[in-house]
Parts: C-alpha cells; sequence; structure tokens
C-alpha cells in the first residue's frame, strides 16, 4: 500500500492535478488498485458545473493514467529523475454514470500488454461497487525534455 506522501516519489503531478489518494494493492506488472476520494472542495467543481457538481470525465480519465504511471515506476521500483511516463493513448472509453462530491473512486488497471518502455492498460473507475468509465490506457516511458 502506498500512502499520499509515497505517492509522491512515483509521480511528477502536484496539487490542484494530483488525482491519487492512495495505492490499495500492486501485484506485480499484473494489477494496481488505486484510490481518488473525490471532496467537494475540489477545483474543477466551481465550474463543472456550479449547480450540479460533477468530476469531468476527463480527469476520471487522468486518474487512471496516473495510477497506471504508478503501476509503471512501481516495476522498476520508483520514479527515474529523467525519465517520465506519458499518456500516448486512450481507447474504448465509456462513461457510466456521474461521479459526485463524496465519492470515492476506486481504480483498477490490468496490464494488457507491455513492450519495453510500451504499456496498455484496462482501466475500470468504480464507486460503490458500480462503474463508472473504462478505457484502455496507452503509455510509453519517454526521456524528459
Amino acid at each position: 500500500m502506498l500512502e499520499a506522501k509515497d505517492i509522491l516519489n512515483y509521480l511528477p503531478h502536484r496539487y490542484p492535478f494530483l488525482l491519487v489518494d492512495r495505492i490499495l494493492e500492486i501485484h506485480g506488472e499484473e494489477k494496481i488498485v488505486g484510490i481518488k476520494n473525490v471532496s467537494f472542495n475540489e477545483p474543477f467543481f466551481q465550474g463543472h458545473f456550479p449547480d450540479h457538481p460533477v468530476m469531468p470525465g476527463v480527469l476520471i480519465c487522468e486518474a487512471m493514467a496516473q495510477v497506471g504511471a504508478i503501476f509503471a515506476h512501481s516495476s522498476r521500483a520508483g520514479m527515474d529523475d529523467k525519465r517520465i511516463f506519458m499518456l500516448t493513448g486512450l481507447d474504448q472509453v465509456k462513461f457510466k454514470r456521474p461521479v459526485v462530491p463524496g465519492d470515492q473512486l476506486r481504480i483498477e488497471l490490468t496490464c494488457q500488454k507491455r513492450r519495453g518502455a510500451y504499456w496498455k492498460m484496462l482501466g475500470v473507475a468504480s464507486v460503490d461497487g458500480k462503474v463508472v468509465a473504462q478505457a484502455l490506457i496507452s503509455a510509453m516511458e519517454v526521456e524528459k525534455a
């Protein structure tokens, strides 16, 4: 399990764009499970939508991608200061139900394919056991500019 302070060793993201609060499980290069606690204080709720707050789907995908980056970094025991994982693709994205303040987003990724620095993962985000979004996520480790 990785707590918030540990996650900072795996991702370059920081507030307000760090969208992972905890990692519950890592099963080698097969599966990872992370959590995003969705608070009413999230900055995106000011404009999306003030009278009916809903977490933007692109940010749910970003949260999945961040958990995926932790997954990839954990396969080699942490982040390399000279390299970074970049999202290269989202396929078969589906949004099933809204994510609102107070929800706890459970994010599970399973490795579908890995070839060197390239990863393809199936991401499934759920709230209270109900799927809210899913996507095939591609990412690649690259040199920092």
